[in-house]
């Protein structure tokens, strides 16, 4: 099954500090994607609502100083930024 790239963005109100350049995960589908920011980085509590959802992202177009220097592999399941998130 194919994966897609998905980029979050909220405000930054509403996240820990960590969040406040967004959130990137690989999932099979949106629903999946939320899936696993309920459970890996917001265990369990109420996920904010995304002020921006960006499908299909192009890690190039992202932070060149914050995010790119600071991500897992986007290629696989899961979250790849914030580092810290993943399985």
């Amino acid at each position: 099954m194919n994966m897609k790239r998905y980029w979050f963005e909220f405000e930054v109100t509403n996240v820990r500090y960590d969040l406040a350049l967004g959130c990137g995960v690989t999932a099979y589908n949106h629903a999946d994607a939320l899936h696993l920011l309920e459970d890996l980085v917001f265990k369990e509590k109420a996920i904010p609502i995304p002020k921006k959802t960006i499908e299909d992202v192009d890690i190039s177009t992202l932070d060149a100083r914050h995010v790119l220097l600071n991500m897992g592999p986007p290629n696989m399941r899961g979250v790849w930024y914030p580092l810290g998130y993943s399985w």
